[in-house]
């Protein structure tokens, strides 16, 4: 025991030694940048086009008007660019951990964020775009939405315009092309997001169109670390050379996104403060998140539970098919536990709500997410069933057999009670899991405790406080659980004695 302990703690020292001495992969100044000979650009290529996204030509190349933009910036500095994958609602935080110098992926200019990083004088005016179906014609603007399920995405100005409006029902989606599948085959009623996505993802839709003029306006910028003045420098001198040359308009012609309000960009840009107009921004108090916070809790819960029914009733069924069914029965629930085992949930939610529409079932996000972690936790507990029911003596049957009980009687009477109580734990366990994957339905429009928090952090950026809270409310979940099995596993004890 003791040599298990020294090794464990020099196992221990020795990660935290390395993670001291291990060299940062991003530089912190403009300089060590120029010595390096390269630049780390974050952004996530999983956000879609036109900003960043694999060639569909050559998937090993990254395309995107922001790909051709962070080479001209990176041909000025006299060095080349490298793009680093992060997931777009934590760029900035990835930005000041030091995961890469600059971070360019459609990041609007906001106060709150202003607060965290700088930002360059603005690349890009933008606008929200209200999209419909083709065959609608009652939403006409923003004025019309309420009552009505629009799309957008998480941490954007559209999402803040979409909160502040009455009776809208906001669904935050992960991705910019999963809104406009679910407007097209009915499960929202409109999309509202920035116009570079609404251009490539909803006018170019047949089963789309544009509805009413853009709303708002707002500036795209190159969040920096506040700590490398001197690159924002370079950046913004960069920035307001591409705009006089015209290299900037050659870009934005390139991917379509050229306009009128492009052409007063210039005009906009004030290199002290990033750009003109800017707002204070006050920071609202924690107690104010709760309400929202504990709203994705009580989801949680509502989803958890639901689903873990529906995975015990399904994982009996799977077990005493297997066991006890015909020869085509027996296969059946065999190949059922193989392929949900074998495969990550996240594909089979995926399958579930996007790609079942494709042949003409349409679930609805809530649906969706019973089934989805229902199925999946069937496969798991049918072999915790399974593997109680092989710890019974098979004298035991064979007995009850002998005293003239049917199979399906002496497997309710004798087998199954003792089964279920030594796989209770196991069971249980598997809620508290249970809880926690369920913030996976999230990628289907669900906005349960993970999702809420996501959504609150990436627009406050309040990560640390707003993850205590979300932490401490899964914690407040999950352990009444254990106290009731402890329970429940003392009640059996003293029932089998």
């Amino acid at each position: 025991m003791k040599i298990l302990l020294r090794i464990s703690l020099l196992f221990i020292g020795l990660c935290a030694l390395l993670v001291w001495v291990a060299p940062s992969s991003a530089g912190s100044s403009f300089d060590e940048i120029k010595k390096r000979g390269y630049i780390l650009w974050g952004s996530d290529a999983e956000g879609g086009a036109p900003y960043v996204f694999p060639d569909p030509k050559d998937p090993s190349r990254l395309v995107g008007f922001e790909v051709d933009l962070a080479n001209a910036i990176a041909l000025e500095l006299g060095v080349t660019a490298r793009q680093s994958q992060n997931a777009w609602d934590s760029l900035i935080p990835a930005l000041q951990r030091g995961d890469f110098d600059i971070a360019m992926n459609g990041i609007e200019i906001t106060p709150q964020k202003q607060e965290t990083v700088l930002f360059s004088v603005p690349y890009y005016i933008y606008s929200e775009q209200l999209v419909v179906r083709k065959d609608n014609n009652d939403i006409h603007g923003v004025s019309d939405l309420r009552g009505k399920k629009v799309g957008t995405l998480s941490g954007t100005v559209a999402q803040e315009i979409l909160t502040k409006t009455e009776g809208v029902d906001v669904k935050v989606y992960a991705g910019q092309v999963e809104p406009y599948e679910d407007l097209a085959i009915g499960r929202i009623d409109a999309v509202l997001l920035d116009l570079p996505i609404a251009s490539y993802y909803g006018k170019t839709n047949p089963k789309l169109k544009y509805t009413g003029d853009p709303v708002g306006e707002g500036f795209y910028g190159i969040a920096i670390r506040k700590s490398d003045a001197d690159l924002k420098k370079a950046i913004d001198r960069i920035l307001l050379k591409l705009h006089s040359s015209g290299e900037l308009r050659k870009i934005y012609e390139k991917w379509g996104l050229w306009d009128v309000t492009q052409k007063g960009l210039a005009a906009k840009i004030n290199p002290s403060e990033g750009y003109i107009g800017v707002e204070e921004s006050k920071k609202a108090p924690l107690y104010t998140f709760f309400p929202m916070l504990l709203k994705g809790a009580l989801i949680t819960v509502a989803i958890s539970t639901t689903s873990m029914m529906l995975a015990v009733a399904l994982g009996l069924f799977l077990t005493l098919a297997r066991l006890y069914g015909s020869p085509l029965l027996r296969g059946s629930a065999t190949g059922y536990i193989e392929v949900y085992r074998g495969t990550p949930l996240l594909i089979q939610l995926y399958i579930l709500y996007y790609g079942l529409p494709n042949i003409g079932i349409s679930l609805s996000p809530l649906l969706a997410a019973f089934l989805g972690l229902g199925m999946n936790y069937a496969a798991y507990e049918s072999e915790l069933y399974r593997a109680g029911i092989s710890a019974i003596p098979k004298g035991q049957m064979e007995a009850a057999l002998s005293l003239g009980m049917t199979k399906t009687l002496a497997v309710r009477r004798i087998v199954l009670p003792q089964a279920i109580r030594i796989a209770l734990p196991g069971v249980t366990n598997d809620f508290i899991a249970l809880f926690k994957d369920s913030s996976l339905v999230s990628i289907i429009a669900m906005v349960e405790l993970t999702k809420t928090y996501n959504i609150l952090a990436a627009s406050t950026l309040r990560f640390f406080e707003l993850g205590l809270i979300a932490a401490l409310l899964y914690f407040m979940m999950s352990y009444p659980l254990s106290l009731l099995a402890r329970r429940l596993e003392a009640r059996m004890k003293q029932g089998a004695r």
